[in-house]
């Protein structure tokens, strides 16, 4: 949004830049053109200075008594809080905290001494654990900004947790509050070298390294000879209203934190989408970081070329192809030195100044031009102001920033995972892991899966990717994903399900890994992605001890045993690592390789042998060459899609329940359709879709239809 349009909205008029004669003379003058621009105005424009919506009171007003004052959220996500980067986020933390007894923060975090943190700083932190991250454990910065926009504050801000905040901040939030436009708050935050000041045990006042108070003035001059700034590689703060208006159109795409490009692409969304009034507070603002540049989450790493980055960081990547593919900025640019119209304090006052008009805009109570005396005062002002302006102007802070090298990309680098590489990190202590394949036509329910998994803690799950597009797509969302090299060619996005020729290629691809893996020393836990899951089944499926292969029934008849012939699903079956499993498991791939059916009827037929001759009593089979035991799971616990007919019950959530599912299978239904479709409108989904994020308890979702 133009800061002149903004302005007029509100009833203002254009700074008179005269040559001062004298301050008297100057003082006639203001008047008579403030009144011929009076009778210019239109009639609504007219009605808003006869009758201001907001008056504006000095800056050294005491707040803690106005009733109408805001409630205002920090969200910031810490790093690791070991060595220096800990006690600078704590500095932090702490400043923050003394802005304000009514201010509250909310860290983002996995690390469970982040809780103990927030404890020792007071009962005005907490921890959100409750957004998405990579299972590398960065979190993801739409989520974050959902989170924040979820807020019931008045205000929320935006910061990087070493960003120390000194009070001006408070006084600028509580002016910015009485504008009555959505607005969007940009700020950034120059490097200081040094910072020999702490605060006191209270956290109310600033002492220097010898325990004497210092104030605050002397401080911020100390800081202003030290700072330097980094518009385009240091840190940005963002603030914005509970308003009725998104910051941006569009949806936000799923950027990593701290990893370049996601701050400047929200601001220039939001310019581009003239929803909210977008300004510039750096220079109203005292906050600043200490140390080195190169600890910043929002840069690329020091002197870094494009080739720097696609040797060392897939993450930063990743973010430039999401910047170059979504939004404007790729074709506008972040060029915003002279989009920003400027927040600035002068003689006690807040100015707006639009550097495109070059026009500077005082903020106050118009009716009181109806005294004489404060036009004469307005006068004297005046020239305060320009000064003002042109100090601001001297200020190097050009907040230009060419992202051209980085969207050089035509796709996003790929990181080297592997599935040796995958399994020491995501395994957990007794080497087991859970293991899903999933083609691109089954993103969104993958996506689903994993979001249930991590609502659940559970980490230790891998995910192998069909094709290149799925591989792709499940990085950009923080999955441990690797890319099988000798998957089928032929996955096409509506054609592969269950009955179809590239079905049965798929599902052989299964069996294949899982051996693999259990060759590897790891057991495996093989889900498909269209199983729900109510708990962890782990605990249970660990309990039946080695030499035993646990499966679940594909069979839906209550009268006949759920052993019966090619009745095992291998959609879902845990394999320990030991001898009888891996030897049973290569014969399966060798009976299913010259196979014309899907690896299910193999692995029926080798384990229990043809027609079910190797059955033991209602829910088990023998592999008497490997000495294998096939349990076939309680389907109480373990229902496949049609058993009791669970998925046609008016609440399947509750039915479940109540015979004390584990999981529940999405099959026995055709066409990827139906099934997404059946799974969404039951409740049983964890993503949305049209955000890229898992849902939260903070969240609602927007059923989608599907194509």
């Amino acid at each position: 949004m133009k800061g002149s349009s903004f302005f007029a909205s509100l009833g203002y008029t254009k700074a008179f830049q005269v040559g001062l004669w004298s301050v008297w003379l100057c003082g006639f003058v203001l008047i008579a053109l403030s009144l011929y621009a009076s009778q210019r105005l239109p009639s609504s424009l007219k009605e808003q200075i006869r009758k201001p919506k907001i008056v504006v009171t000095s800056a050294t007003k005491d707040f803690s008594t106005d009733p109408t004052k805001p409630t205002i959220t920090i969200f910031s996500a810490p790093n690791s809080f070991s060595s220096v980067v800990g006690a600078r986020q704590i500095l932090a933390i702490q400043s923050w905290l003394s802005l304000s007894p009514d201010l509250t923060v909310v860290l983002f975090g996995q690390d469970p001494n982040l809780v103990s943190l927030a404890g020792a700083l007071g009962w005005r932190v907490s921890v959100e654990s409750n957004i998405d991250f990579t299972f590398l454990g960065a979190p993801f910065f739409h989520s974050m900004v959902a989170r924040a926009q979820a807020s019931t504050s008045d205000i929320s801000v935006l910061i990087d947790p070493d960003t120390v905040l000194l009070p001006d901040f408070i006084s600028t939030l509580n002016f910015v509050h009485k504008l009555d436009h959505d607005w969007l708050l940009v700020a950034t935050s120059p490097n200081v070298t040094q910072f020999p000041f702490y605060l006191d045990e209270a956290g109310t006042h600033w002492l220097q390294e010898d325990g004497e108070r210092i104030k605050l003035q002397k401080m911020q001059e100390a800081l202003a000879e030290k700072r330097q700034w980094s518009c385009c590689e240091g840190r940005i703060l963002l603030a914005w209203n509970t308003g009725e208006l998104p910051l941006h159109a569009g949806v936000l795409p799923p950027f990593l934190y701290g990893k370049g490009i996601h701050s400047h692409w929200i601001i220039s969304e939001a310019l581009s989408s003239d929803f909210r009034f977008v300004f510039d507070a750096s220079e109203a603002i005292s906050s600043f970081y200490v140390g080195d540049i190169s600890h910043s989450y929002n840069r690329l790493p020091k002197s870094s070329t494009y080739d720097d980055v696609k040797e060392k960081s897939w993450e930063y990547a990743g973010n430039s192809f999401l910047g170059s593919h979504y939004g404007s900025m790729y074709f506008r640019g972040a060029n915003f030195s002279n989009k920003l119209v400027k927040l600035i304090k002068c003689d006690g006052h807040y100015l707006f100044f639009d550097t495109e008009e070059n026009v500077a805009f005082p903020y106050r109570d118009q009716s009181s031009l109806n005294s004489w005396k404060e036009r004469i005062m307005q006068s004297r002002r005046e020239k305060k102001r320009m000064d003002c302006v042109e100090v601001s102007r001297s200020l190097d802070r050009n907040m230009d920033c060419s992202f051209e090298e980085q969207f050089k990309l035509s796709k996003p680098l790929l990181p080297p995972f592997s599935l040796e590489s995958l399994l020491p990190i995501t395994a957990d202590k007794d080497k087991t892991i859970i293991l899903a394949i999933a083609g691109s036509s089954y993103r969104d329910m993958l996506l689903s899966w994993a979001c249930r998994l991590r609502r659940l803690q559970i980490t230790n799950f891998l995910v192998c990717a069909l094709d290149r597009e799925i591989y792709q797509f499940s990085i950009l969302q923080g999955l441990p994903v690797f890319e099988d090299p000798h998957a089928p060619s032929d996955i096409s996005f509506n054609k592969c399900h269950f009955g179809t020729k590239c079905f049965q290629n798929v599902t052989k691809v299964k069996s294949r890994l899982v051996l693999k893996v259990l060759e590897m020393g790891y057991n495996v836990l093989l889900s498909d992605v269209d199983v729900y899951w109510f708990e962890n089944p782990l605990p249970y499926l660990c309990s039946y001890g080695p030499a035993v292969l646990v499966a679940q029934s594909d069979e839906f008849n209550l009268t006949v045993p759920i052993n019966m012939p090619r009745r095992l699903n291998s959609g879902f079956y845990f394999a320990r690592s030991d001898a009888e499993t891996i030897a049973s498991l290569e014969r399966v791939v060798n009976h299913a390789s010259t196979s014309t059916l899907s690896e299910q009827p193999s692995f029926y037929d080798v384990l229990c042998g043809e027609g079910g001759k190797n059955r033991l009593g209602d829910d088990r089979c023998h592999e008497p060459e490997t000495n294998l035991t096939v349990h076939f799971l309680d389907r109480d616990l373990f229902p496949n899609g049609a058993y009791r007919e669970l998925w046609e019950e008016p609440n399947v959530k509750s039915a479940c329940k109540k015979r004390g599912c584990i999981v529940l299978h999405n099959n026995w239904v055709n066409g990827r359709k139906r099934k997404l479709e059946r799974q969404v409108l039951s409740g049983l989904w964890e993503y949305d879709i049209s955000r890229r994020m898992c849902l939260q308890s903070w969240h609602s979702i927007k059923l989608t239809s599907y194509h």
